[in-house]
C-alpha cells in the first residue's frame, strides 16, 4: 500500500496485520468507502467493474500475495492475460487461483535465474532465452488455456528478433539459451528451439516450419506481417464496396496531358517542392530547369516525364516482379536528377515521418510480394488504385520520392481503365496526410476511402481542353490555397 496516500484514495488496497491499519480498512469497508473486491483485497473505486480494476492492477496484486512469484511461459511474452483471463507463473510450489477475471495458473519451478529480471519490487519476469525455452514445453491444452504459444507464434517472434537485431542477435538467443537449457531442464525444448533458429537462418530444413512469416524468411523472402495485415483491413473494406465509374473526360492528347501538368505540379507541392504555376510551365514548356533550381525542376519535369506519358501510365503490374521492376524504373526517371537519392534503388537505411516508422530496409521486396496478392484480388478500377496508394506509400520502397510514386502508381491504374485520375491539390493536402495517418495509426479505412473519392469528384470538374479553363476551376476550387481555413470546394466544369 500506498503509505502516503489516505486509505480512500487508493485503487487497491491489502489488508494488513498493523491493528490500526487494519481497523481503518475495516471502518471504511463498513461506511461503505471501500468494496471488496477478492479475499484480503479492496478498492476504494466504487464505480469500475471489479473485473477491469483488478487487471488494471494485476501485477501488483500478483507480487503482493506472492511474493518473489515470476511471469512465465506465454505470459513472460506477452504481458497480459489470455483472451479467457488466464496467467502463467513460477514458483515455489502449484497451485490454481482465482480473482476476478483472471485465473493465475502458478506451476512449481526454478526460481530467478541469470537473465530474469524484476518486474515490480515482488514480481520476476522470464528472461526472453528462458521464456523461448518454456514455450516449447508440451502443453496438454490448447488456445488461451495453453501455457504456451502456438509454434507458428514462438517462430514469428523468433523471426521479428532477425528483424531487430540481425541474424547475429538470434544466434546469441540460442547461445545464451543453450547455457541455461541443463539449469532448468529443459534440454528437450533447447533441441526444438535450436532446429527452428536452424531453419529461420537457412541452416537446416525449412519443413519444420509451419508460421507463413518464418517460411518466407527461410526463403530469402521476408516480410512485415503487421503491414500485411493492415493491407487485408483496406483489402476487406475495399472489396466489399460498390464505387461508381468516372469515365475519363481527358482523352485527348491535349487534354491528357494538360491533366498532367497539374498532376505533376501539385504530386511535387505536396511534398515541399514549390513553384509558381508559371515558372512550372515553364520549366515543362521548354525542358529547361530554373538555373536557382536545378534539382527541384528535375522533379517537376521527371515527374511529369511520367504522367503526362498516356502508354507509360497504361502499364500495371501483373506480378510482383513486374511491380518492382515498374517501381525501379519510373522511380529512375522521376528522380534521375538526384544521383544522392540513388534512383531505382530500393532503400539501404529505414525511414520515417513523424511517429511513423515504415517497413525496414530489409523487409521492402518481401511485403512487396506479399501485398501484391490483395491488389491482384480486387477488381474495380478505383479500388485498385487505392490500394496500389496506400500500399507503396506505407511500404516507403525508396529513400525519397515515395508520396510521388505512390500517386503516380494510383493514377496508372485509372488510366489503364479510362477512368478520372486524381489530383490532390494544395488545399487537400491535411485531409490526405490525415487519412493516411489514420489509416496507419487506428486502421480506420474509412476515412481513407472517403478521402481519395472525394478526390476523384473534384478531379472529374478538371477539363484538360483549354489551360485557361482547367486553372480558373482550381481556382474557383480553392485548390492552391493553404491554411486551414480553406476547404477544397467542387464546382462545375
Amino acid at each position: 500500500m500506498d503509505k502516503h496516500t489516505p486509505l480512500h484514495l487508493q485503487e487497491i488496497i491489502f489488508s494488513s496485520s498493523t491493528p490500526h491499519i487494519s481497523r481503518s480498512i475495516s471502518q471504511l469497508h463498513n461506511e461503505g468507502k471501500l468494496l471488496k473486491i477478492a479475499p484480503k483485497i479492496f478498492t476504494s473505486n466504487l464505480t469500475e467493474n471489479p473485473v477491469e480494476i483488478v487487471r488494471r492492477n494485476a501485477f501488483k496484486i500478483i507480487g503482493h500475495l506472492y511474493p518473489g512469484i515470476q511471469l512465465s511461459h506465454r505470459s513472460a511474452l506477452e504481458f497480459k492475460p489470455t483472451s479467457n483471463g488466464n496467467l502463467f507463473l513460477t514458483y515455489t510450489f502449484e497451485r490454481k487461483a482465482k480473482l476476478p477475471g483472471l485465473t493465475l495458473n502458478i506451476m512449481k519451478g526454478k526460481p530467478m535465474i541469470e537473465g530474469d529480471y524484476p518486474f515490480t519490487a515482488s514480481l520476476n519476469v522470464s528472461g526472453q532465452e528462458r521464456a523461448m525455452l518454456e514455450n516449447l514445453q508440451e502443453s496438454r491444452k490448447i488456445g488461451p488455456d495453453s501455457k504456451t504459444l502456438a509454434l507458428p507464434e514462438i517462430e514469428e517472434k523468433l523471426e521479428k528478433i532477425i528483424q531487430i537485431r540481425g541474424e547475429e542477435g538470434l544466434n546469441e538467443l540460442r547461445d545464451k539459451a543453450r547455457q541455461i537449457a541443463s539449469e532448468l531442464d529443459m534440454e528437450k525444448e533447447f533441441a526444438k528451439l535450436d532446429k527452428i533458429i536452424g531453419a529461420l537462418l537457412n541452416t537446416r530444413s525449412t519443413n519444420l516450419l509451419s508460421s507463413p512469416v518464418a517460411i518466407a524468411r527461410a526463403f530469402g523472402n521476408p516480410y512485415d506481417s503487421s503491414r500485411i495485415s493492415l493491407f487485408e483491413k483496406l483489402f476487406i473494406e475495399l472489396q466489399q464496396q460498390v464505387f461508381a465509374d468516372f469515365p475519363d473526360i481527358n482523352i485527348s492528347l491535349k487534354a491528357f496531358r494538360n491533366f498532367s501538368f497539374y498532376e505533376a505540379y501539385f504530386s511535387n507541392f505536396i511534398e515541399g517542392t514549390k513553384f509558381k504555376v508559371e515558372d512550372a510551365q515553364r520549366i515543362i514548356e521548354t525542358g529547361e530547369p530554373m538555373p536557382s533550381r536545378d534539382e527541384d525542376s528535375h522533379d517537376i519535369l521527371g515527374t511529369y516525364h511520367i504522367v503526362s506519358n498516356k502508354k507509360e501510365m497504361q502499364i500495371t503490374p501483373t506480378t510482383p516482379e513486374e511491380l518492382i521492376r515498374i517501381l525501379k524504373y519510373r522511380h529512375r526517371i522521376m528522380l534521375s536528377a538526384r544521383p544522392s537519392k540513388k534512383p531505382g534503388e530500393f532503400k539501404t537505411q529505414n525511414n520515417h515521418a513523424g511517429d511513423t516508422e515504415f517497413v525496414d530496409h530489409t523487409l521492402v521486396r518481401g511485403t512487396l510480394h506479399a501485398g501484391f496478392d490483395f491488389y491482384r484480388a480486387l477488381q474495380h478500377p478505383f479500388a485498385k488504385a487505392a490500394y496500389m496508394m496506400f500500399f507503396i506509400s506505407e511500404i516507403h520502397p525508396f529513400a525519397d520520392g515515395n508520396g510521388r510514386m505512390a500517386r503516380v502508381m494510383m493514377n496508372a491504374e485509372l488510366v489503364k481503365a479510362e477512368q478520372t485520375r486524381i489530383i490532390i491539390p494544395t488545399v487537400f493536402r491535411e485531409d490526405y496526410i490525415g487519412a493516411l495517418r489514420v489509416l496507419t495509426r487506428q486502421e480506420n479505412t474509412d476515412t481513407y476511402i472517403r478521402m481519395l473519392g472525394r478526390a476523384q469528384l473534384f478531379s472529374n470538374t478538371l477539363v484538360g481542353e483549354d489551360m485557361e479553363h482547367i486553372h480558373d476551376t482550381l481556382i474557383r476550387s480553392d485548390a492552391f490555397k493553404e491554411g486551414n481555413e480553406y476547404i477544397l470546394k467542387i464546382v462545375e466544369p
